[in-house]
């Protein structure tokens, strides 16, 4: 198993800070598996590197539904 010492996990409310969107905005992106994220109790944590993945992908593959 990989190395989670490097990996950095971000709240949902610091990624929806990040991106300005809502929490639920966030929440609707974990539930469809658009955005990555690992469960701890009863609250998200989403890997940095996920986050930075999904910013990446480009407006126009975003708008058709393909990412």
């Amino acid at each position: 198993m990989g190395d989670l010492s490097d990996v950095r996990f971000l709240t949902v409310a610091e990624v929806a800070e990040l991106m300005r969107v809502s929490n639920m905005t966030v929440y609707r992106m974990v539930e469809s598996g658009r955005l990555p994220a690992v469960r701890f109790g009863r609250s998200y944590r989403i890997p940095e590197s996920a986050l930075e993945a999904a910013i990446a992908i480009p407006e126009s593959q975003r708008d058709q539904g393909i990412a």
